[in-house]
């Protein structure tokens, strides 16, 4: 009987970090998360991910590891060069865990791995764009069957193309990027601002007994059918809608999948980024409108497609 190769997949995102246990057909066999530290700097993120190792390899014969991480990665050298929403800078991941560990290494763009996953293991798209809804937007291209990277792993930063300039200022120092108006960071200054505007409203409330108004915080609204908060998540939706269709309008691909945290919301956020996505989908009576799905593995694919990242390399 053969048994299944297993790598760890880790991914590192702004509020947290999750670890997997995978075997090469995408199962995870193993679990664990931990917040984000607040000082999020390459030391402290690599005591977390250390420990997360230590655990996951307690129980489970592993052969490699896989990081996705938020941020621009030097491509295959695995070195965090910048993150806008972590403290992270030139951090050689790859070299301080494969030392750390003794085993294999491979460490790409947290969106990357997630699109590896879908494509891999999801719907059988070969050219897709993964739109990832977390702290952040992240994306990932997949152009006939291939992770798309650019030269050194620096391209496809689709959460900082530009919506409007004028816009709100985003994680990266930029300002009205795509992140800036579709991401759970933008979801937690909505509702910021709707609790200030009505400060006896159920985000206002829900946000007083949290201890401050987050992402979550407005989620938790719309669960209890908040109006104010419902409004929210259609505008958040909308202008998912918008930054889908310019990329659509870029690459013709077969699909646009939508994962990260937030879709786990499902139609509330995708009904009117779909809807979004049809007004300003460029000569659609001649090229179609392309299709959004959410992913297959939701917030899950940035660990399974590290691990098979890993696997791929071993």
């Amino acid at each position: 009987m053969t048994t299944s190769r297993l790598a760890i997949g880790l991914d590192i995102g702004g509020t947290k970090i999750a670890g997997a246990v995978v075997d090469e057909h995408g199962k995870v066999l193993a679990e664990v998360v931990e917040p984000t530290p607040e000082e999020s700097d390459a030391e402290a993120v690599a005591a977390v991910l250390l420990r997360l190792i230590e655990q996951l390899r307690a129980e489970h014969d592993v052969i490699t590891i896989g990081v996705g991480a938020a941020g621009i990665v030097e491509w295959p050298v695995g070195k965090m060069l910048w993150a806008p929403n972590n403290l992270y800078r030139d951090w050689p991941v790859r070299e301080q865990l494969e030392k750390a560990t003794g085993l294999p290494v491979r460490v790409d763009n947290d969106a990357n791995v997630a699109a590896l996953a879908e494509a891999r293991l999801g719907e059988p798209f070969p050219n897709m764009v993964l739109v990832t809804v977390g702290t952040g937007i992240g994306g990932g291209l997949v152009l006939d069957g291939r992770i798309y990277r650019g030269p050194t792993g620096l391209g496809a930063e689709l959460g900082h193309i530009i919506l409007n300039p004028d816009g709100p200022r985003c994680g990266c120092g930029n300002h009205g990027c795509f992140e800036a108006y579709a991401s759970g960071t933008a979801l937690t200054r909505m509702g910021r601002d709707a609790a200030a505007d009505d400060p006896e409203g159920l985000i206002a409330r829900l946000g007083a007994e949290q201890g401050e108004v987050t992402g979550h915080t407005v989620v938790d609204a719309v669960q209890q059918g908040d109006e104010v908060a419902k409004a929210l998540f259609a505008r958040l939706g909308r202008w998912l809608g918008v930054g889908i269709a310019s990329l659509a309008n870029i690459f013709e691909v077969d699909a646009v999948v939508v994962g990260g945290g937030l879709v786990e919301t499902g139609e509330l956020l995708l009904a009117p980024a779909r809807a979004a996505a049809r007004e300003f989908a460029y000569a659609p009576t001649a090229r179609g409108i392309t299709p959004i799905h959410a992913a297959t593995f939701g917030g899950d694919a940035g660990k399974i497609g590290a691990a098979l990242l890993a696997l791929e390399h071993v």
